[in-house]
């Protein structure tokens, strides 16, 4: 057992108020951890705590009793026997009295009754008689905020926990409770009287029990809070929000029906409110009691809640109906929370009473004067704004009226569905189940828009109701309804009448017309149940319709949307409910013409709204989509046969539509739909088989590099989004195709003399450029852990093809260094090459292809194999320019691979960029920062092989959508541009300081790259010093239109300092130097964007430290002046507001 001297230790701590939290917390932990581990008993510490539990010292007394209260607390799942608890409950229950220690009495009486059966529970007589207690001892009221909330706590516990124990104090208990919430403001306390009154309900449920002599004086309480007022939540509130507290409030005003005859009137009453939120609320109350409250009730308030809801609806409904194709299968209309609570409200009402809210709708005046009104207008835009927004309330009711239950959809119809059949001057079908002969005949006249409007609104409402529920569903087939009556009677008619707003001719036809016409077709389409309601005829008539507008009218953009849009959305309603019958004729009808369409000779209709409808429908379902593939496959490897055979150029622009297509529409749907991963297989593995098959490349310059680019999109698409299985497969078939089709053979690589290799590279065929090309993107787009053939061949292969300046083979090698592993052995590696072999490789080899003859008698004294490799390179090619940059351009890709993976041999590939970025061509780089030895030797380096040094930063840095990328499954390291930055920043800062004037802008142009594709947050920390190099570069950049992109870049990353607090703070030491710049730039003649950013960046500017912008005020003012007559509007606006901003900080004499 513990020693009584260092419990006592503990206690005196805890109760001491002299002491830190920290050492009372401390105190009350190791008390309960001598009771957890039964080194002390409860018995034994009560005995030793008797003194400050009983002392007149109030202050001492409080503390005693709440470390008694917090150690309970800790002790929740320990098991105490049933003497100990009704002692403990005992002392809590009298000094429910002892208002200055009430805190830790509170504290241990909710510790007591909150513990579980298992460790030992509180009895009903002791809950009583601590209800009893409460009820005479406390004012709660009276009390601060958190000892009012461990009372709400507590009654909240008694009557949850102990609800047969409470209910015989009766009236007391309902008293007190009014008494103890009444006037309550804090939100956290207001959270549990909601809950505690809507329990109080529960435990008193009798409409004629105590509750009820009580119901006015709660229902006073809630009202007072009706509706919630809660916006600005502060500190410990910020927690609560707005919706909680309504939500509590609701279910305590729905908890019992005695609160009827006061709810309802002040419901409605609000319902008239100007406040939106305080609309919303009303309804949602009135949604939520309406179940609560049963039929009885709520149907003496039947009028009054109809008046009020139709009012809500009629004003709050939109009077712009949408006739776009994304609005097909909404409503049209925008979103308004008041009409959605209160339609959800009405049809609430109308499942709970049918005949009393049915015979309100039925016999209301305003609904039918729409009815009368819409005779008198032929064409929607007739009718007036307020009337339109009238119509749709009168639809959105109908709607919601008729899909509340069968009986209610039955007296809709009945009644209203008629009606506007009259009014469209349709006619039933004759009783042989055939159209009409006025029927067969396509009525060119046009129908009643506001009619077409509202039957659209009953046949959406009927279909929804329908698809609803398939015991619905069930039961309508099998009995005789009377909207099933109508609807089969009329649905021949009414196609006609979709079908010739649709297609309506005239010169006057709106948009109107064809909205309505396609919706109306759309819904007839869409009704569940196979051909039980909608027959066959007409199901095939509408979709002929729709496939007729796709083929014809797609000169007439919106109704072709309409009608595309329409197909789609019947197809995916086909397959979404396993509708069999209706998946064979759209099967036969829609997927196979529209198919037809992409290898279609007729030019009538433009090749991308073909591929735009081929691929949409194939989107509906799975099994439309794999007949769309075939068919985009054969359309593509027909036109491939005709550009390799012929080079025919009208089939070069068409399987460049066609691959798009599959590369942004089809691929990723396949990707997303999961299971199709064969057919990517397949599609790839086609490709190298039609190559293969084909004795002859027949491609001309002209239409090559388009079809390639789009072929090789295709290809990394297809590759990436298959498992490293299949990525196997189509590497190997690649490779053998490579392998024996190229000029270049593999095994014979190694042989080769580097004019030699040079020679066979400017002669090589378009075929092998084609085939290489295809290769390199398999390459780019697999996984690190598949398995690449014969590695270091195609590596020799690869940098060989690059000196032609086919760049996608620079990106496969820059994809192979990043993926390749680092051992030869495990899983990591993808082949039986490791990076450090490649590397040898690459950097080796490099005086093999690169190597000039000319510069043999150079003395370079360096250690290392490696060294040599890259002096050569960076010292070869003098003769050819061309080659230059092309070599420059493979080594920025096979950088960023390793940079992108974080190897350290990126270094190399930099410092090689950074000796061409000197005009003397000297390796101007200081020993400790590379250690390449000084040499005397000179180069006269052309400014294009200057400008592609400096560009190679940027490759480096970008993020490229071609290759190296997630979607290709490169890997990443974390944080690798910050630490790029961090790096090579230091030592262009040092260059550009030692720099020549001919290097200094391409020194400035490959740090402007670096900044610009480094995150915001790293100049932060660093602003003071990059701004000045960010400076000195837009001013050495804004000389000409070859660096206009850059600037743009530039001036965005200073625009992106100035908007943060820590860059202005760095800003504020350079804004004379800024300001100047950015006057500079106002008037740059190449870009826009340029003079528009500038201008924002002097706005940024003007929000500097005011002691350092005023003396510039008037430099400022003057030169905007300038760009007030900009010819290009965006300028002048921003113009104005710099002029405004700076103006503000200016002298008022000031005159500008």
């Amino acid at each position: 057992m513990a020693e009584t001297s260092q419990l006592i230790q503990h206690i005196e701590s805890f109760v001491d108020s002299s002491h830190s939290p920290s050492q009372q917390d401390a105190s009350l932990e190791a008390i309960a951890s001598l009771l957890k581990n039964n080194q002390l008993t409860i018995e034994t510490l009560v005995r030793e705590m008797e003194g400050y539990l009983t002392t007149t010292d109030n202050i001492i007394r409080a503390r005693g009793i709440l470390l008694l209260g917090e150690v309970l607390v800790h002790l929740a799942s320990k098991p105490l026997d049933d003497a100990a608890i009704h002692s403990l409950i005992g002392f809590f229950t009298d000094r429910l009295a002892d208002w200055r220690a009430l805190r830790g009495v509170l504290v241990g009486c909710l510790a007591l009754m909150t513990r579980k059966s298992s460790g030992g529970m509180v009895s009903g007589s002791d809950a009583k008689a601590v209800a009893e207690s409460y009820l005479q001892n406390l004012q709660v009221q009276s009390l601060g905020q958190y000892e009012r909330k461990l009372c709400f706590e507590l009654l909240e516990c008694l009557l949850e926990r102990y609800p047969n124990a409470v209910a015989s104090l009766g009236d007391n208990l309902i008293y007190g409770i009014c008494e103890a919430v009444d006037g309550e403001k804090d939100p956290h306390c207001l959270m549990l009287t909601f809950h505690i009154i809507a329990v109080l309900s529960r435990l008193f449920p009798d409409p004629c029990g105590p509750l009820a002599s009580f119901a006015h004086d709660l229902f006073e309480i809630l009202g007072s809070y009706f509706p919630i007022h809660f916006t600005h939540p502060k500190g410990e509130d910020a927690n609560i929000k707005r919706d909680d507290l309504a939500r509590a409030l609701m279910l305590a005003f729905s908890s019992t029906p005695l609160f009827e005859p006061f709810a309802i009137p002040l419901f409605l009453e609000k319902l008239s409110s100007s406040l939106p939120s305080a609309k919303v609320d009303s309804l949602r109350y009135l949604s939520d009691c309406t179940v609560k409250y049963g039929v009885d009730r709520m149907a003496k308030h039947g009028e009054a809640i109809w008046a009020s809801l139709k009012d809500a609806i009629f004003t709050s409904l939109d009077s712009v109906l949408s006739f776009t194709a994304e609005s097909l299968g909404g409503l049209g209309l925008a979103e308004n929370e008041i009409a959605a609570e209160a339609l959800s409200l009405l049809q609430k009402l109308i499942v709970q009473n049918t005949n009393l809210f049915l015979d309100l709708i039925v016999d209301d005046e305003d609904i039918n004067m729409i009815f009368n009104m819409i005779s008198s207008y032929k064409t929607y835009h007739e009718i007036p704004s307020q009337s339109k927004q009238r119509l749709h309330a009168v639809g959105r009711i109908l709607s919601t009226s008729a899909k509340a239950t069968s009986l209610s959809c039955n007296r809709v119809f009945e009644c209203f569905f008629s009606r506007l059949m009259d009014i469209l001057g349709l006619s039933v079908r004759n009783s042989s189940g055939h159209p009409s002969s006025d029927e067969r005949i396509l009525i060119s006249k046009r129908y009643n828009h506001g009619a077409l409007f509202l039957s659209i609104e009953l046949l959406s409402a009927c279909r929804d109701l329908i698809g609803s529920s398939e015991t619905i569903l069930a039961a309508f087939a099998h009995t005789e309804e009377t909207w099933k009556y109508l609807l089969q009677s009329f649905s021949p008619s009414l196609t006609m009448a979709f079908c010739s707003a649709s297609i309506c001719t005239s010169e006057d036809t709106h948009d109107a017309d064809m909205y309505f016409g396609v919706k109306g077709l759309l819904i007839l389409a869409t009704f569940p149940g196979g051909y039980l309601l909608i027959s066959k005829t007409v199901f095939e008539k509408i979709l002929m319709t729709f496939v007729s507008i796709v083929n014809v009218d797609y000169s007439n953009t919106l109704l072709w949307k309409l009608a595309l849009k329409a197909l789609v959305q019947i197809g995916s309603f086909i397959e979404r409910n396993l509708e069999s019958e209706k998946e064979l004729s759209y099967m036969g009808i829609v997927v196979e013409r529209i198919v037809s369409l992409a290898s279609s000779g007729d030019f009538s209709i433009p090749l991308p709204l073909r591929l735009e409808a081929l691929s949409d429908i194939g989107t509906s379902g799975q099994s439309y989509m794999l007949k769309v593939v075939q068919g985009l496959e054969e359309a593509v490897f027909a036109n491939l046969s005709e550009v390799y055979v012929h080079g025919s150029t009208n089939s070069a622009e068409i399987v460049t539509h066609l691959l798009k297509c599959y590369s942004d529409k089809v691929i990723p749907w396949i990707c997303c739909a999961k299971g199709f991963e064969e057919v990517l297989l397949q599609f790839a593995i086609n490709i190298w088989n039609q190559i293969e098959n084909s004795t002859v490349l027949n491609v001309t310059q002209t239409n090559k590099r388009g079809v390639l680019d789009v072929m090789m999109k295709a290809m990394k698409l297809a590759v990436a989004s298959c498992s490293e299985e299949n990525q196997n497969i189509i590497v190997q078939k690649s490779y053998v195709i490579l392998s024996s089709s190229t000029s270049f053979p593999l095994k014979e690589l190694f042989q080769q003399e580097r004019f030699q290799i040079v020679q066979e590279v400017d002669n090589s065929s378009s075929q092998d450029e084609w085939i290489l090309s295809l290769f390199a993107a398999v390459i780019i787009a697999v996984h690190p852990q598949t398995h690449i053939p014969k590695i270091r061949p195609i590596l020799y292969l690869f940098m060989t093809t690059l000196l032609k300046g086919n760049v996608a083979a620079a990106q496969a090698l820059g994809s192979m260094v990043n993926k390749l592993g680092l051992k030869s052995t495990g899983g990591q590696t993808s082949s039986d090459c490791t990076l450090e072999e490649a590397m040898n490789i690459i950097l080796n080899s490099s005086s093999q292809i690169f190597h000039n003859n000319s510069s043999s008698d150079i003395q370079a004294k360096m250690t290392g194999v490696h060294e040599i490799g890259l002096i050569n390179l960076c010292n070869g090619v003098g003769s050819c320019t061309s080659l230059q940059i092309h070599a420059i351009v493979g080594l920025a890709w096979i950088g960023k691979g390793l940079l992108m993976r974080g190897h350290e041999k990126v270094k190399d590939m930099t410092m090689i960029f950074l000796q061409f970025l000197q005009s003397s061509g000297r390796a101007d780089i200081s020993h400790q920062e590379r250690g390449f030895s000084e040499n005397n030797y000179e180069h006269d380096l052309h400014n294009s092989v200057m400008k592609s040094a400096a560009d190679a930063f940027q490759i480096l840095m970008g993020d490229s959508e071609l290759c190296l990328n997630r979607e290709f499954h490169a890997v990443i390291r974390p944080l690798y541009k910050q630490r790029f930055f961090s790096t090579m920043m230091p030592i262009l800062q040092s260059l550009v300081m030692k720099s020549e004037p001919l290097s200094r802008p391409f020194l400035f142009r490959a740090s402007a790259h670096i900044m610009i594709d480094t995150p915001l947050i790293v100049f932060l920390n660093d602003t003071k010093k990059i701004i000045p190099m960010l400076l000195d570069g837009l001013s050495a950049l804004s000389n000409g239109i070859l660096d206009k992109d850059v600037i743009y870049g530039l001036l965005l990353v200073l625009s992106g300092i100035l908007m943060d607090k820590n860059g202005q703070e760095a800003a504020s030491d350079s804004a004379h130097t800024i300001v100047n710049c950015l006057i500079d730039l106002i008037q740059y003649p190449h870009m826009m964007l340029v003079r528009e950013t500038a201008i924002q960046c002097l706005v940024a500017v003007s929000g500097l430290s005011h002691a350092r912008i005023y003396p510039m005020r008037t430099q400022v003012l003057r030169a905007i002046i300038k760009a007030l007559d900009d010819p290009k509007r965006a300028v002048r606006q921003e113009a104005v507001r710099c002029r405004q901003a700076w103006a503000s900080i200016a002298s008022r004499s000031l005159h500008f």
